[in-house]
């Protein structure tokens, strides 16, 4: 593997931030692969642009920026609109189907789109799953990380009381990609 960029984008209040720290200690911690995370957002609490960034790497990571990524997920449509011309051509990109209509593509990638919202909904009766649904979704597409160093991830990273709940929401996204 050489070096990956991933840009993780939305707005606020949708688990964003989390999805990327979990997917750079997965990286880091138990793939023992090099990962760096950054984040940025908007001044407002929810609702706000986010922009994550995660860069995956068998060797050290010399420059912590994603100028051009490997792989754009965007699941807010204005994060879509401001970072799609930066996708690598022949890149991956994944969004969430109900919430962002990419129109025309212009570049050559590999899109894959998904309704991650509306099956935590409908699915899991809680929205608040639709992050890692879309995870689960990535992961699996990607091959990223192992799913082992991401089970291993959230289970360190969250309460164990909504582990189960999310370890299925993460399941249900990989079950997802393979089938789409």
């Amino acid at each position: 593997m050489s070096e990956i960029g991933v840009r993780l984008s939305g707005i606020g209040g949708q688990g964003v931030v989390l999805a990327s720290i979990i997917l750079g200690r997965a990286a880091s911690v138990y793939d023992n692969l090099y990962a760096v995370q950054t984040q940025t957002y908007g001044s407002d609490m929810r609702g706000g642009d986010v922009c994550t960034e995660i860069i995956v790497s068998e060797k050290e990571i010399v420059y912590p920026i994603v100028n051009t990524p490997d792989i754009l997920i965007a699941i807010a449509q204005k994060a879509f609109d401001q970072h799609i011309t930066d996708l690598k051509e022949g890149g991956i990109l994944i969004t969430d189907k109900d919430l962002v209509n990419v129109g025309n593509l212009t570049k050559n990638v590999n899109h894959y789109s998904e309704e991650f919202n509306k099956k935590a909904i409908d699915d899991f009766n809680e929205k608040r799953v639709s992050n890692m649904i879309m995870l689960g979704f990535v992961v699996e597409k990607t091959k990223l990380i192992t799913y082992e160093a991401l089970e291993k991830a959230i289970a360190d990273l969250l309460s164990p009381r909504i582990f189960d709940l999310n370890k299925k929401a993460i399941d249900f996204g990989m079950k997802l990609a393979s089938t789409n």
